[in-house]
């Protein structure tokens, strides 16, 4: 088999994970709201499917080794021993908080967050997707597990000139549009906790990015903030 066509079988696999993801968030929205008739569930799936769909096609043609990074366990050789634990905790955490959303709003009858700020959590979800693609864009490093990798650099360009964890802050954007989009006020508590997390688990990573780049603390210096610009 040739280069191009092991390439060609491996996107197809990455679309394949993409499609079986789509399909449990599917599963999972439309049996907590109790209804198919939930535009915002179908909303947010074809927001993440599209997203997802960009992100493989432009990653695979823009930076290969990321892609597998991107679509690789969560659990990975390397890996920080700390990050293994609070990574799996955290994947079961946001998949009960994303079960709980359809069915908080369902309570409501899918009435309690007004149209308007639904449309803003859509629009803050596709701004998580511009902060990916945008942090993707100068950092073909930016796995999603706490590791060094071979050949890794500090980046201070892009969105790394505003914070040190511009990925985190994209999640933020998320976090906060989800439960808006699909009519949750209680899932906004399950964001702060989520955030909160996020914001921890930075702090431990830059523990290990400082004991690896010597001009790491200088960076630190000049980008005062971690995720949110002139916040924190």
């Amino acid at each position: 088999m040739t280069s191009q066509a092991k390439g060609q079988r491996t996107l197809v696999g990455y679309y394949l994970q993409l499609l079986l993801w789509m399909v449990f968030m599917a599963v999972v929205t439309f049996l907590a709201a109790g209804t198919l008739a939930y535009p915002a569930g179908w909303i947010m799936i074809v927001l993440f499917g599209g997203g997802g769909v960009a992100l493989i096609a432009w990653l695979s043609r823009r930076s290969p080794q990321l892609l597998r990074e991107r679509m690789s366990s969560p659990i990975q050789k390397g890996q920080e021993g700390w990050d293994k634990v609070w990574l799996s905790l955290f994947v079961l955490a946001f998949c009960l908080w994303f079960a709980f959303m359809p069915w908080d709003a369902a309570r409501s009858n899918f009435t309690a967050v007004p149209l308007w700020l639904q449309v803003v959590g859509a629009l803050l979800i596709l701004a998580n997707f511009v902060g990916c693609f945008w942090t993707f864009n100068v950092n073909s490093f930016a796995a999603p597990v706490v590791k060094i990798q071979e050949g890794q650099t500090v980046i201070d360009t892009g969105p790394y000139a505003l914070v040190r964890h511009p990925m985190y802050s994209s999640a933020l954007l998320l976090f906060f549009g989800m439960p808006l989009l699909l009519g949750s006020w209680a899932g906004l508590w399950g964001s702060l906790a989520l955030s909160l997390a996020l914001a921890w688990r930075s702090v431990n990573e830059e523990k290990a990015l400082r004991r690896q780049f010597v001009d790491y603390d200088d960076y630190s210096r000049r980008v005062r903030y971690r995720l949110v610009p002139h916040v924190w």
